[in-house]
């Protein structure tokens, strides 16, 4: 059933081709009414991510390793039953195909060089603690004498 909605961008120009999505769909647990015995509205999206030749080299790899604790053998599966209509959960399962990608083809994050405060920051912040303290000093009961 491909061409049916919109297709799987991962970031930029790359797009996953309906080629590669295996959709299964199979009847929804939980309420709904006379209709729900009848409908395959839950949506099971699969993609064969090792086999993929989609991704650049680099955020292949990088996908393999984030997703590594999701994927079985190879095959990332993204379920969605969520709404009674199967197209409805067809477009959520794509959207989360392609936020799970974006996430994980991400470049990592920059490295935090540790810096120190510079001294004014450092004086600014000790006079605001001594204010602060005789603030609170002068709100104790006064001792008769």
């Amino acid at each position: 059933m491909s061409g049916m909605t919109e297709p799987v961008r991962v970031r930029g120009s790359v797009v996953v081709p309906d080629a590669e999505l295996v959709w299964r769909f199979s009847r929804s647990s939980g309420p709904g009414g006379q209709h729900v015995n009848t409908s395959d509205s839950k949506v099971e999206l699969r993609w064969d991510l090792a086999a993929s030749e989609v991704l650049p080299p680099v955020w292949k790899e990088r996908a393999l390793e984030r997703l590594a604790s999701r994927l079985v053998d190879g095959v990332l599966v993204v379920r969605a039953s969520e709404h009674r209509s199967q197209w409805r959960n067809r477009e959520v399962a794509a959207a989360r195909l392609a936020s799970l990608l974006g996430e994980a083809t991400a470049p990592p994050p920059k490295t935090r060089r540790a810096t120190k405060p510079s001294r004014g920051m450092v004086e600014r912040r000790l006079e605001n603690k001594r204010h602060r303290a005789s603030l609170k000093q002068g709100r104790g009961r006064i001792k008769p004498e």
